[in-house]
């Protein structure tokens, strides 16, 4: 589905993805694993874009010089050069970290304003099946969003990538900051939505533990480069890998 080749990222003289090639086929839950600041997010931001849309705000200002070289192509269309919204148009859709919503909008206004490209059957359907997944926000509708607790926040940042009609759907760190038992609970509904509606999930995580049981295929990386490659079991039951994010 989506294959990103060879690809450098440079803030300033910083370089934050170092040579990185990944592959996510149609259908698959792929996990990039990786430490605080290992590139994870830079890395989800490219692929949907917004990287690309940093770099032109910033020349239009003459500040930050932001460098992106290599290949991302999507369903056999190369779009390293396409602007975020189309891309999100063709089905890419990011629910960035630290769950951002519409604080002072209730949690139905915030779903309703994640669809505005989308017909209102579909966002009746989208609608209907979040509160499906996260009963409790079907109770919370006409709350505002900036009274919900982190994990509810979360749940409706996912219900807002889902009305925005994903074909490939990229979770940046969904888990940051949440109980335990709320990140089980997410686990499931991601696994869930990859079920129900045949979306392709692509996750980045530092916190290994919870992911890899759920993923195809995991991806570790640092300092921005790919170190390890391989099955979740594979990396669950990898010494290396036990030691550096299991801390065993």
């Amino acid at each position: 589905m989506i294959h990103v080749e060879n690809l450098m990222v440079f803030y300033e003289n910083a370089l934050a993805i170092n040579d990185l090639s990944i592959e996510v086929t149609e259908g698959e839950i792929v996990g990039v694993i990786g430490s605080n600041s290992a590139g994870k997010s830079t890395l989800l931001n490219t692929i949907a874009g917004l990287t690309l849309d940093l770099k032109i705000k910033e020349q239009r200002k003459g500040g930050e010089r932001i460098t992106v070289m290599g290949k991302i192509v999507y369903l056999g269309e190369d779009i390293t050069e396409m602007l975020a919204m189309d891309r999100v148009r063709r089905g890419i859709v990011l629910c960035r970290e630290r769950h951002p919503i519409f604080p002072e909008s209730d949690v139905l206004e915030n779903l309703r304003i994640a669809a505005y490209l989308q017909p209102k059957e579909h966002f009746r359907k989208m609608v209907d099946y979040t509160f499906e997944l996260f009963p409790q926000l079907k109770d919370y509708r006409k709350k505002r969003a900036g009274f919900l607790s982190g994990g509810e926040q979360q749940m409706l940042a996912i219900g807002m990538a889902l009305v925005a009609k994903p074909k490939l759907l990229l979770l940046d760190e969904p888990l940051l900051g949440l109980s335990p038992a709320m990140q089980t609970r997410l686990v499931q509904a991601i696994k869930d939505i990859r079920a129900s509606l045949a979306i392709t999930i692509m996750i980045s995580e530092q916190f290994a533990r919870p992911v890899l049981p759920m993923i195809d295929r995991g991806y570790i990386i640092e300092n921005g480069m790919l170190v390890l490659v391989g099955e979740g079991k594979e990396l669950m039951d990898n010494p290396e890998v036990r030691s550096a994010y299991f801390g065993v």
